[in-house]
């Protein structure tokens, strides 16, 4: 919980790049987690329905989820004790931070039962292990820009948005060259007044939209 108010407050979150898959036995009840990057609720629900049917036979198909928009939760036990599978499901997603995902774990009843906390530590263990085979990306909030200029800036502007280590998504030729890039928002003063510096103030500078990136290591 404490990485996720950290990433929050910075500005920053992390995001799976695609789905994975782990599996634990606990006193021979198997517990097999799938985690997947989620962009809305009907998404997650979605995924929570087709894990559902792929895994038809089992006792119990858990699931917590969390998206970014509107800070939106949700988990379920479904049919497990209380508080013993969704919302541990719920606190390891939490924990590593992460937003936009959505998290199933099925399980086979073994013939054992393992009490509150085997269920609680179980679930959880299940979840941190498909999280250890996943790949996970940090992401910052950045904003948009289209900055145009005239073709004698071309090659000091495209010097400077590399230095800086700025994310140029396109360049459009026409009378002038327009340059679209995507910053951190936190440096975005510095880098408009670098551009102006440099072409004299002949550059246009629009702001456009807020936008996550990826963050370089």
């Amino acid at each position: 919980m404490e990485k996720q108010e950290a990433l929050k407050e910075a500005g920053s979150c992390r995001i799976l790049t695609g789905e994975a898959v782990g599996e634990i036995v606990e006193k021979k009840s198997r517990f097999i987690a799938t985690v997947r990057p989620v962009s809305s609720e009907e998404e997650a629900l979605a995924f929570i329905h087709a894990v559902r049917r792929k895994y038809y036979d089992a006792r119990h198909n858990c699931y917590a989820y969390l998206l970014r928009e509107d800070g939106l939760e949700r988990s379920s036990d479904d049919g497990e004790p209380g508080g013993t599978a969704g919302r541990p499901m719920l606190e390891v997603l939490r924990g590593e931070g992460l937003t936009n995902v959505a998290a199933v774990v099925t399980r086979y009843f073994g013939g054992t039962l393992l009490g509150t906390g085997g269920l609680i530590r179980a679930y959880t263990q299940a979840v941190q292990q498909a999280l250890a085979g996943s790949e996970i990306v940090d992401m910052g909030l950045g904003v948009r820009y289209v900055i145009t200029a005239d073709y004698g800036m071309l090659g000091k502007l495209q010097h400077l948005f590399a230095a800086r280590g700025m994310i140029v998504e396109d360049t459009v030729y026409t009378d002038r060259v327009e340059f679209h890039i995507l910053m951190p928002a936190e440096i975005q003063a510095g880098i408009i007044r670098e551009v102006m510096e440099l072409t004299g103030a002949r550059a246009v500078a629009q702001k456009r939209e807020s936008a996550w990136y990826p963050v370089r290591p």
